[in-house]
């Protein structure tokens, strides 16, 4: 039987507020109910649901990021706080053991953290993944989770871009290179 797991990647304010410092804007907005329906419905079936969150220092040289993006979800600031309804369900559901909010630093919510541990040793083999960007840190995570052998499944209305060919060309990317179900 699959055991499945939601990771909820950047919707945070940086990310999605019409002023955020690396918004998606409109398409960003638009997934809000969305995402925060799939994420209670993961939570109220108890099952393990992350919240993969960027996390950068203020004015790192060494981040690669550093050259591609105006700083963005700087640590300490408001700008990593998860967005609207989703930051409220959040905040219901935190104290949860089926719950597990992390920080990251890179694209994907793999790279350097301790996800793929909380997923082996609840024996999870499916991956379902909502938030932004779909071109960037979504695709990333997808790519890990293939590659350490994941099913996936991709919410085509829980994931959004501030590049709309960019989420275009991804979503045929998880269906057809990654075999990802792609679900509305």
């Amino acid at each position: 039987m699959s055991k499945r797991a939601l990771i909820n990647v950047d919707y945070t304010y940086d990310f999605v507020a019409e002023d955020g410092k690396l918004t998606c804007g409109e398409p960003g907005l638009a997934i809000e109910e969305s995402i925060t329906n799939i994420t209670k419905d993961f939570l109220e079936k108890g099952d393990f649901v992350a919240f993969g969150i960027d996390a950068h220092e203020e004015n790192d040289p060494l981040h690669p990021e550093s050259k591609l993006f105006p700083p963005h979800n700087i640590v300490g600031t408001s700008g990593m706080e998860l967005y609207g309804r989703l930051k409220t369900l959040y905040d219901d559901y935190q104290d949860q053991e089926h719950v597990f909010y992390f920080e990251k630093t890179r694209y994907s919510a793999f790279a350097g953290t301790n996800l793929e541990l909380k997923l082996r040793e609840r024996q999870i083999n499916e991956v379902h993944l909502v938030g932004v960007c779909t071109d960037i840190c979504i695709l990333h995570t997808a790519v890990d989770a293939y590659n350490k052998g994941f099913d996936l499944v991709i919410y085509k209305d829980g994931v959004a871009s501030f590049n709309e060919q960019g989420h275009t060309w991804a979503l045929s990317h998880f269906e057809n290179t990654l075999g990802a179900k792609v679900v509305w």
